[in-house]
């Protein structure tokens, strides 16, 4: 039976304890100040009890134990290396080394919400975002497990605002321009690629022929290439899609297919042995060297051996994905076909991205509108 009452400890101090059977039926007690505190547990615990989702103080594990739980359940669901050692990382280096310790049935709104504001002193809100919805997953095992009551995380929202996200770094069209004439002939089938369909660095380095139909100029996406060179799905289910090929494109890829270096697993744009190459040579070697030669650059605080000044490459392979994006949308691609094209999880991802990007089409539409109708109406 549940009861609150009175209690005289052995040091003096008077306190109230709420009594109470778990839903295993072993008793369970906790003590409070005030009664009012008491009687407020109580209620809670009985509800909890009665919905089979509750879990004693004393039965609690800590967040270092659960987080712990949570990325074992991650390899053994499969997750991808890559999605893991960035678990781990929010994990070892943001969650337990601040409140490891603590158990989860001490985690309240509140305290997520301090946890929160903590990290925002050192942290981005974008990568406060990440660690929130790591510790979020912790609670949402825990609760499959049964060590959780409730996930309180849930209620924490990390707002990023749109002041504070900046847009996609993409080259203009003359940089753009600069960069496709720069290239050389061994590279183009990589580079133009990359520029004309929007396909992420992992997509490309996972492409295989048999999802090129260079006759339908067609690339089908179903596939992509981990940091560890470790061939898997997309990363979502949008990620999956049809991506169609410019002429120019098609006229490359059907030359390049006689020469591309052979290997087991068929890739289109494979290293010197045909496997997998790697996410930094395709920067270090192809697409960095190539913006520099195309003038597409910034000076670097070094010098050379003849003091003149170094230049960097001024954009990651994304840019390229992301000037493919604006391309379309200049041509009158609908948010749409947009996320499809991109394979984008949500539509919110697309405006997030390249919304601006719309918002100037649409500015530029109305205006020619008016323009015509006062010309017209003279």
């Amino acid at each position: 039976m549940a009861t609150v009452r009175k209690r005289l400890l052995p040091s003096g101090k008077t306190v109230w304890q709420a009594d109470y059977r778990d839903g295993a039926g072993k008793r369970r007690s906790k003590q409070f100040v005030l009664k009012k505190e008491a009687d407020a547990f109580l209620v809670g615990a009985r509800g909890e009890v009665a919905k089979g989702v509750h879990v004693a103080e004393s039965a609690s594990i800590t967040i270092a134990q659960a987080a712990k739980a949570w990325i074992k359940r991650a390899e053994a669901e499969g997750l991808e290396r890559s999605t893991r050692a960035s678990y781990e990382q929010h994990v070892d280096i943001h969650i337990v080394p601040r409140i490891g310790a603590t158990k989860l049935s001490k985690i309240t709104v509140p305290f997520v919400q301090e946890f929160a504001d903590d990290l925002g002193k050192d942290l981005s809100r974008a990568m406060v975002k990440k660690v929130i919805g790591s510790l979020s997953g912790i609670f949402t095992e825990a609760l499959r497990t049964g060590k959780a009551a409730q996930n309180p995380v849930a209620a924490v929202k990390i707002k990023i605002s749109k002041r504070d996200t900046a847009r996609a770094e993409m080259p203009t069209k003359a940089e753009l321009r600069a960069i496709l004439n720069a290239t050389p002939e061994k590279n183009k089938p990589f580079i133009w690629t990359a520029a004309f369909t929007g396909l992420r660095a992992s997509e490309l380095r996972g492409l295989i022929w048999d999802d090129v139909d260079l006759n339908g100029k067609l690339l089908h996406v179903r596939r992509r290439a981990d940091p560890y060179n470790v061939i898997g799905k997309p990363k979502s289910e949008a990620g999956t899609r049809d991506v169609p090929l410019s002429p120019s494109v098609v006229i490359i890829l059907t030359e390049w297919k006689k020469m591309c270096p052979k290997g087991k697993l068929d890739l289109v744009f494979p290293n010197g042995a045909g496997n997998v190459e790697s996410h930094a040579n395709l920067l270090n070697r192809v697409f960095w060297p190539i913006q520099v030669a195309a003038g597409v650059s910034v000076k670097t605080d070094e010098l050379d051996d003849d003091g003149n000044p170094i230049f960097d490459a001024k954009y990651s392979l994304h840019a390229l994905r992301h000037a493919a994006a604006a391309l379309w949308i200049e041509q009158n691609a609908t948010p749409k076909r947009i996320q499809m094209l991109m394979g984008h999880s949500s539509i919110q991802m697309t405006y997030d991205t390249y919304g601006y990007l719309f918002d100037a089409r649409e500015d530029d539409q109305a205006a020619i509108a008016a323009i015509e109708e006062r010309l017209l109406a003279s």
